[in-house]
């Protein structure tokens, strides 16, 4: 029998955006675990935009009713086009599928604090006055969401010496662009704070390039945190609200 509704909930399908590295996909999977354990009557499942599977287009086979949620930290162009134009294809397949689009995981407050978690875990107190934080994102094309990350840098500065953002690729200023200026105004102490989900090409240059640049601590990724199963759950919740759609047939 397809899932559906009658098995305890409609089902969740997280998509990701998908990496050649396979500790992406295993934090992915690590956080929907997290999910699960939090609503075990709701079924989860995965989907990935690239380089991983299940498609979009396999996950949603058999299903008569999903919310389908981005797994991404902003909205920008995978998630204003390609997510979409997965969904439709998907949709088209399976003309009886009723689809409710649920909105990107950021910006949300949970996500400040699961980079506050990061932080900690690495040996730096929330609000720090002798730490300034760089808040790097991967960056976009898109101008609309790396003003997202601009304006989270400027709502999180309680208590530290300062926050920066910055941008791992597509936007100024690079990572350890602004560890070096941070440096060079006096910071005593300078931490990068990757808006990132998972470990990765972005995560690892991101750690290389600021530490080389003078970069005195480096948190992990959010990765499988409890605070974005929470959001991820929010997500759902208010996904469900909305109408559903169905597909022509």
């Amino acid at each position: 029998m397809a899932d559906g509704a009658g098995q305890g909930g409609v089902p969740l399908v997280a998509v990701a955006h998908g990496s050649r590295d396979p500790r992406a996909a295993a934090t992915v999977e690590a956080l929907l675990d997290e999910v699960r354990r939090a609503r075990p009557g709701v079924p989860v499942r995965t989907a990935y935009l690239d380089h991983s599977t299940p498609t979009l287009a396999q996950a949603l086979h058999g299903l008569r009713e999903a919310v389908v949620l981005p797994l991404l930290l902003t909205e920008a162009y995978h998630s204003r086009v390609d997510l979409p134009a997965a969904l439709n294809e998907a949709r088209a397949r399976e003309p009886r599928l009723r689809v409710r689009y649920g909105t990107t995981l950021g910006p949300h407050p949970l996500l400040s604090a699961t980079l506050e978690r990061r932080l900690a875990e690495a040996g730096v107190p929330p609000g720090d006055p002798d730490t300034a934080v760089v808040l790097v994102s991967a960056g976009s094309s898109d101008a609309r969401a790396n003003a997202v990350v601009a304006r989270m840098a400027r709502s999180w500065g309680r208590g530290w010496w300062a926050v920066t953002p910055a941008y791992a690729s597509a936007a100024v200023p690079a990572p350890e662009q602004a560890v070096a200026l941070l440096k060079r105004a006096g910071a005593p102490r300078v931490a990068v704070a990757p808006y990132l989900l998972a470990p990765g090409y972005f995560a690892d240059k991101v750690r290389r390039a600021t530490l080389e640049a003078g970069a005195d601590v480096v948190a992990d990724v959010l990765g499988p945190a409890p605070e974005l199963a929470q959001v991820l759950l929010e997500r759902y919740e208010a996904a469900l609200g909305s109408p559903a759609t169905l597909a022509a047939s």
